[in-house]
């Protein structure tokens, strides 16, 4: 063999290594998912841009740093009305958002099923646990609708969404 030759294949087991290593899910995940690349999916999801009715009601929070996603995001929506739309990253140990809807004209036709002032039940919901406890409604609110809720006289507000009369959910992650 020639010197270039040998020189190549002495160096080749390092280059292939140095790319596997950059195709790693591990390094891969060090990578910071574009919130662009999220208003991109969310515009084809719905069928309408950000803003406009039935698409994302504001583009995803620049501010957020989730980790970029090997597998391709999955997207459905949440809520029978439509109100918004769950990003899921589905890798192991991946990350979900909750993306509002703008004005969607179902939703501006249901009628509330909460009434401001009305008792309801709030239920904190994640994976693999619920925790519920009384609360009153500071708004009135159709299925799917984010609307505030006081579960103390002196506590502060918090938002929840409806999911069925006296039923208010607010999930965490």
């Amino acid at each position: 063999m020639t010197q270039p030759t040998q020189t190549l294949f002495r160096h080749l087991p390092v280059a292939v290594l140095a790319c596997c290593l950059a195709l790693s899910p591990a390094a891969h995940a060090a990578a910071i998912e574009d919130p662009a690349a999220i208003d991109r999916e969310l515009a084809t999801f719905t069928g309408a841009p950000v803003g406009a009715p039935g698409g994302a009601a504001r583009v995803v929070d620049r501010r957020l740093r989730l980790n970029a996603c090997v597998a391709p995001l999955a997207l459905s929506w949440h809520g029978d009305a439509h109100a918004s739309v769950v990003v899921e990253c589905p890798d192991a140990g991946g990350w979900h958002i909750y993306v509002a809807v703008a004005g969607n004209t179902r939703q501006t036709a249901a009628a509330p099923v909460i009434e401001r002032g009305q008792a309801v039940t709030v239920a904190v919901t994640g994976d693999g646990f619920s925790v519920s406890q009384p609360a009153e409604a500071l708004e009135s609110g159709a299925v799917g609708a984010w609307i505030r809720v006081r579960t103390q006289a002196k506590a502060d507000p918090v938002q929840a969404q409806v999911v069925r009369p006296g039923l208010v959910e607010l999930p965490v992650q």
